[in-house]
């Protein structure tokens, strides 16, 4: 090896620059780890993890109830829309259409309806928004017919969620 001095910028250079020993006024001083970065605790983080677990216990079962509420509403709105079309059916008809015809007559004109203007909907009969066909009878045993959605249960009566959205 040769005693030949090593030029300073080449020493500064391959070191760290927190190592190195000339004040450079253009490069930021770079302080230890353990004061410029700090991680949580495991307690923080459990701390934490509880309020978000109950914070989740007390949202989630009012937004799931106010789910099933705006099912019932967006029934209750469709029906209320299917019983506009069947009326204007009847002033144009002079009936309801009959349980066998049913709802479809809204869209396409029965055979042997010479009278019929439609289509009354713009849109197919949707499904219910539990995704059951709607209970169209004509004529119906609370009025001239029955409109009916049979919940999310799908079954004649009900509670809640569960419960039938009815025409009349």
């Amino acid at each position: 090896m040769s005693n030949l001095p090593i030029p300073e910028k080449v020493l500064h250079s391959s070191l760290p620059h927190h190592i190195c020993a000339t004040a450079d006024a253009a490069r930021p001083k770079v302080l230890p780890r353990s004061t410029t970065q700090r991680g949580f605790t495991l307690l923080e983080l459990l701390v934490v993890m509880v309020i978000i677990g109950l914070l989740a216990g007390i949202v989630a079962p009012q937004y799931f109830a106010q789910l099933g509420k705006s099912n019932a509403k967006v029934a209750r709105a469709q029906i209320e829309s299917f019983g506009q079309a069947l009326d204007q059916y009847r002033l144009d008809v002079g009936q309801y259409p009959t349980t066998e015809q049913g709802l479809a007559a809204l869209r396409s004109a029965p055979q042997g309806q010479a009278r019929w203007q439609g289509p009354y909907l713009k849109r197919d009969i949707p499904n219910d928004p539990w995704n059951k066909p709607y209970v169209y009878l004509a004529p119906g045993t609370h009025s001239e017919y029955d409109l009916s959605s049979l919940g999310s249960d799908g079954q004649t009566g009900g509670e809640g969620e569960a419960a039938d959205v009815v025409s009349w």
